[in-house]
């Protein structure tokens, strides 16, 4: 099982949680929504559940609770900006397909 960063999520989570002062790290996890079925859920986290699954890379903690790892087992966060946009992006080979509009995924 595993979780990984590229260099420029690792950069951006650590920046964010250096301007929130707090935080142990980022949770990663899912929600039943859109035409796909299932959507990313990105928070930052002040305290960990007793359940969750803790992958470390780069110097940063990712939280996977035990409903959502076997969804994104393997995934690869990256951090994307371009022009005014900025957001997560997520490799996952889990991943069946995606809508058109890209918010939520199938596996």
């Amino acid at each position: 099982m595993s979780i990984t960063l590229t260099s420029q999520a690792a950069e951006h989570i650590s920046k964010h949680l250096e301007k929130r002062g707090s935080g142990l790290g980022l949770r990663l996890g899912v929600r039943l929504t859109g035409c796909s079925g299932m959507a990313y859920e990105v928070n930052y986290v002040d305290e960990a559940a007793e359940n969750d699954h803790v992958f470390e890379d780069q110097g940063i903690r990712v939280y996977v609770d035990p409903r959502s790892l076997p969804f994104v087992d393997g995934t690869q966060i990256d951090y994307e900006r371009k022009g005014l946009s900025e957001m997560f992006k997520f490799r996952n080979p889990n991943e069946k397909a995606a809508c058109g509009c890209g918010e939520s995924f199938t596996v």
